[in-house]
């Protein structure tokens, strides 16, 4: 049975929830972010997303026979060969049996070589510049800095570009990645796992890795770094699967899934997923987990869209149907689309009652209507925070200003 969910009240707790200084918050910032950036129409979007960076990798490699045969191979096995996650992950699994001959046609040199090509061709791709200190990764920045925080911002992200690292460094909000260092910065585990760091400092996560770390070292003596330069002939440190890597405490993947496991837990922390479509069945697995141990804390995921899409046979589908299975079984993962959402397990439309005061006016503006057609014509309440912009845009009203200032 549908029900409706009340925009203002739950704008009201999102907006009293982020106004706090002394409680747990973070930001999962996925995939469907970078889209949200302002670009000319002939340079959209700043970087694609993986459907579209995985065509450009196709494209490119589309003379090289062993990339051609390993895409073979990823349909035989029933993987998606349309998702480079997918494709870097096979080649990892094929790598971990490789040795002293070859699999499915390909040995270990070629799975090696073949994960360096995709590696520096996603670094080709992804490696760009936020346009301006207008966008919403700096309103994200604005944001963090406007209070004296007695708990860290926590950012956690999939996404292997520097395009949060940019916002921080243009506002001047200080942060740790987890590496310390200046000439080679190496991953220090204590610091992570024993929270070694000041409070006033945000703490950026790159679970999936970056485009400037990379690997040095042989056999048992590798070693991550991160580089302040974009390295072209190093090992860079991408990798989208859960794989165990040589020294894996000490690897930064394993890491990060337990610190973004530890913030869950805490008590009545609050993490907001924006641009995450809940297709990694690992992560899902970790947030999920971390929220059945620990009933005071929430995940909100906003998601881009409406409830339901057309596909390619024009049928109505769900947009992130994952999302949803999850989120009516679990009471404090939260999923609000641009019509619809399912909040404490019940599912639901928008749908406005008369309690407005005052104080909701600026909240006003991130709820719209919206008309239907039809033999009789009616409308639909809309709250369009899956969109990162205008999230963002969210958390500058939130800061209490209309201008956003900069430090300089």
């Amino acid at each position: 049975m549908e029900t409706g969910h009340d925009p203002l009240r739950h704008l009201r707790y999102l907006r009293q929830s982020l106004s706090q200084d002394n409680e747990s918050i973070g930001f999962f910032i996925s995939a469907g972010c970078p889209l949200s950036v302002s670009m000319p129409k002939d340079q959209y979007p700043l970087i694609p997303d993986v459907l579209n960076l995985t065509k450009f990798i196709n494209e490119r490699l589309t003379e090289n026979k062993k990339y051609q045969l390993l895409l073979g191979e990823l349909a035989k096995a029933q993987r998606n060969t349309e998702n480079v996650e997918d494709i870097l992950s096979f080649i990892r699994s094929l790598s971990l049996v490789s040795k002293g001959g070859d699999v499915r046609g390909l040995s270990e040199d070629d799975l090696l070589m073949l994960e360096s090509i995709i590696c520096k061709e996603i670094v080709k791709k992804i490696n760009v510049e936020l346009p301006s200190e207008e966008t919403p990764y700096h309103r994200l920045c604005n944001w963090i800095r406007s209070i004296d925080r007695k708990v860290a911002i926590e950012i956690f992200t999939t996404n292997y570009d520097l395009l949060t690292e940019q916002a921080l460094e243009d506002y001047e909000v200080p942060y740790f990645d987890g590496f310390v260092g200046s000439r080679r910065s190496f991953f220090d585990l204590r610091a992570v796992e024993d929270n070694l760091i000041p409070k006033h400092w945000t703490r950026l996560w790159k679970i999936h890795g970056s485009i400037n770390w990379y690997q040095e070292g042989a056999n048992e003596k590798k070693k991550v770094y991160r580089s302040s330069e974009i390295k072209e002939d190093a090992s860079h440190l991408i990798y989208p699967s859960h794989l165990k890597y040589e020294e894996s405490r000490k690897m930064p993947y394993l890491a990060l899934i337990d610190q973004l496991n530890r913030f869950i837990r805490k008590k009545s922390s609050l993490l907001i997923l924006c641009g995450y479509s809940f297709n990694n069945g690992h992560l899902n697995d970790t947030i999920v987990n971390a929220l059945k141990a620990n009933p005071t804390a929430m995940v909100l995921g906003l998601m881009y869209g409406d409830y339901t899409k057309q596909d390619q046979s024009e049928n109505t589908i769900d947009s992130y149907s994952e999302a949803y299975k999850l989120a009516k079984k679990q009471h404090n993962l939260n999923i609000w689309t641009f019509d619809k959402a399912i909040i404490g397990t019940n599912f639901g439309q928008w749908v406005s009652f008369p309690n407005k005061d005052d104080s909701d006016s600026d909240l006003l503006n991130f709820i719209s209507t919206e008309s239907i057609a039809g033999e009789t014509p009616t409308t639909r309440e809309l709250v369009k925070l899956g969109d990162f912009s205008m999230f963002t845009n969210f958390l500058k009203k939130i800061i209490g200003t209309s201008k956003e200032h900069h430090h300089g």
